[in-house]
């Protein structure tokens, strides 16, 4: 568990110059991830050493904890990115605790309690978050946060305290309002909330391994940032009427969950389009229940910014069954093709692939194609017979297990590995989830991962940070009376 910031500085810069703002949790609302920061270069970087350092105020509470014999409500992680505006950092924790920090000293300068962990541990990983949200009209400032617990709280950069006109009593109840009532402790809040312009964009968490197929809806709404009304929603899963409904069969959008933006989201100022990457629909691993491609489940949909009305969408997984959530917030880049400057949009995924987009249009760069794939031997169970394979960029990850990727550098190793893979089924990326076990590779974690990757405009270089590993998913029935899904994951999870 990470549990205080280190911040570092060489000895020799005045705080003067370390007065760069970083407003968005990547930078700016392209997700770029970029500033033009030449100060701290490979001839001084080993010159480097820690100006001061930071403890979260969840610290003393799990100690507590402990001591009590509460080991419940533990931290996952600390993995808050902080923003930086006018020399002052702000962060929250992940019990739910926001923070001012002072970027010179690390003194603290306020922190506000939302006591968000008391509501009990939330779903998927637990206490954790990715950071906090800023907005200003050049007067007020506001500090965004979103809870465990599923609320969204206003709070005033400059004196730590819930602005009184936004929702009730400065925060609003994120659980109301997505059409079904919902079950609270499957629902949650971990990334931040996009702000354009005087919007606040808000995404979910859901319960990824839900024994039932009704399940929280990953809808996407958009508040006032100044009252904490809804402006608009984006309805992940269609409803009747809508673009895509006829792409869940049997009534499956009535009950199906998840289909939820988690991670990051983008958004382009001048065309007024935010980007949503959202992820996989109730369960990750076996979808009889939910035949269809299953719109808009790990989905690129570019939403009008003032509407949230579709404007263009690529799927970039069929009927997902592998849990290839769109990781990460695509990447908005200004580049040239074939001498014609696009307007771009790069996506990372679990699976290794970059799809680039013109993020005006929707259109794939450079040709994405429908390969096909392996079919599902699963009774009830019914996969996409294709799916998108993009041609450029060469994949950043192996994907898929033959024979022939089998480590050899000894014929005792070779041996090794036939004999771990003999009672598995394995073949080419999309390759299904099965009753014997499938090994998958990359595996659920990716790939790329909710970090995200990073743009220099500079040189129009896209950097990923990426780790693979190879997991095992295998079906089984679930046990009488605990579950109405035909199959669930179970059994077997690795490979050893």
């Amino acid at each position: 568990m990470l549990t205080h910031i280190i911040t570092a500085a060489l000895v020799t810069l005045s705080s003067a110059s370390l007065a760069d703002d970083w407003v968005h949790y990547g930078s700016d609302q392209a997700s770029s991830k970029y500033v033009p920061f030449d100060q701290i270069s490979e001839d001084n970087v080993a010159q480097l050493q820690m100006a001061w350092s930071w403890d979260s105020p969840d610290n003393a509470t799990v100690a507590a904890n402990h001591e009590a014999g509460n080991f419940a409500a533990t931290p996952s992680a600390y993995k808050a990115t902080p923003i930086a505006i006018d020399g002052v950092l702000y962060i929250n924790s992940s019990f739910g605790r926001v923070s001012a920090i002072d970027g010179e000293s690390g003194e603290t300068l306020w922190t506000f309690d939302t006591r968000a962990w008391e509501a009990g541990r939330p779903a998927n990983l637990g206490y954790n978050t990715r950071g906090v949200s800023y907005w200003s009209d050049g007067d007020a400032q506001r500090i965004i946060v979103l809870t465990n617990d599923s609320w969204m709280w206003s709070i005033d950069a400059d004196t730590g305290l819930p602005d009184p006109a936004f929702g009730e009593d400065g925060k609003v109840d994120l659980a109301q309002g997505l059409g079904r009532e919902i079950n609270r402790r499957a629902y949650s809040m971990v990334s931040t909330a996009l702000i354009h312009g005087d919007l606040a964009v808000v995404g979910s968490v859901v319960n990824d391994v839900p024994n039932y197929q009704l399940a929280p809806p990953g809808h996407v709404r958009a508040f006032d940032v100044r009252t904490g009304e809804q402006r608009w929603i984006f309805r992940t899963i269609p409803q009747p009427g809508e673009f895509g409904n006829e792409t869940w069969e049997n009534g499956a959008w009535q009950t199906v969950g998840n289909t939820n933006v988690w991670t990051q989201m983008s958004s382009d100022p001048e065309l007024d389009l935010i980007y949503l990457p959202t992820g996989t629909p109730t369960n990750d691993w076996y979808g009889g229940h939910r035949l269809g491609s299953n719109l808009f489940a790990e989905t690129i949909i570019a939403v009008d910014a003032q509407t949230g009305a579709r404007r263009w969408h690529f799927q970039t997984v069929h009927h997902g069954l592998w849990d290839y959530d769109l990781p990460a917030a695509p990447n908005l880049m200004d580049i040239t093709v074939d001498g014609e400057p696009v307007k771009a949009l790069a996506q990372i995924s679990k699976q290794g692939f970059v799809y680039v987009l013109n993020r005006e249009t929707g259109e794939p760069i450079w040709p994405i194609e429908e390969r096909s794939v392996p079919a599902s031997t699963v009774p009830g169970e019914r996969a996409s017979p294709t799916q998108p394979h993009p041609t450029r960029p060469a994949p950043f990850e192996p994907q898929g297990i033959s024979d022939a990727t089998l480590i050899d550098f000894t014929p005792e190793l070779r041996a090794q590995a036939e004999e771990a893979l003999e009672p598995f089924d394995y073949g080419p990326l999309f390759t299904p989830p099965s009753l014997r076990g499938t090994v998958l590779l990359p595996g659920w974690s990716g790939g790329g991962g909710w970090q995200g990757a990073a743009v220099d405009p500079e040189t129009g270089m896209l950097y990923i940070p990426s780790g693979s590993a190879p997991i095992v998913v295998q079906l089984v029935e679930p046990e009488a009376g605990s579950s109405d899904f035909r199959y669930v994951r179970g059994g077997i999870t690795s490979v050893s």
